[in-house]
């Protein structure tokens, strides 16, 4: 079985050869210690100082070199939509007031599926649509990076690139 204890952050995306993938939701990708099963069919356990969330395009580097890409899962999602930007901002503070994940984006933002929480945006006045699509919630302000982190700075953004959720996939 292969190990890793080390990462990268968006090493995929930089067009690094890849041994191999692991599709995780979102729920998934905040790891420490646990054993994964690779698109390969290969076992890699996972031995981080400490627990970290992982990102689209994220890399895990076994020990032995092999580099295994992190893909976000499509999973079943609402896209909200506000009626305008101030709107969309109480929305948000709405949400994060529940400690709720959440993608943001400018025009819309993504929530995992739970009827109760539709509920309540749609009493809001908020618009929903159910979708599927690569969730990529916004980390807490408490996130940091670490263990090994290949950069000597920690950074805590959303890239709005095409591996968001709602892009280019089935809705």
């Amino acid at each position: 079985m292969l190990k890793a204890a080390k990462y990268e952050r968006e090493g995929a995306r930089a067009g690094a050869r890849l041994f191999a993938t692991v599709e995780l939701a979102s729920d998934e990708r905040h790891l420490r210690r646990k054993v994964l099963v690779l698109s390969n069919g290969e076992k890699l356990l996972v031995e981080l100082e400490r627990a970290t969330a992982f990102s689209q395009d994220d890399v895990l580097i076994a020990d032995s070199g092999e580099r295994i890409g992190i893909v976000a899962a499509i999973e079943p999602l609402y896209e909200v939509k506000a009626k305008n930007a101030l709107h969309h901002a109480q929305l948000c503070w709405h949400l994060g007031n529940r400690h709720l994940p959440a993608q943001i984006e400018l025009d819309r933002i993504f929530i995992l599926r739970d009827h109760v929480i539709c509920d309540m945006l749609e009493g809001l006045g908020a618009s929903l649509s159910e979708t599927e699509g690569r969730f990529s919630p916004v980390r807490g302000a408490y996130h940091k990076t670490s263990g090994g982190h290949s950069h000597d700075h920690e950074h805590d953004h959303h890239h709005g690139d095409s591996h968001g959720a709602g892009h280019g996939h089935a809705h």
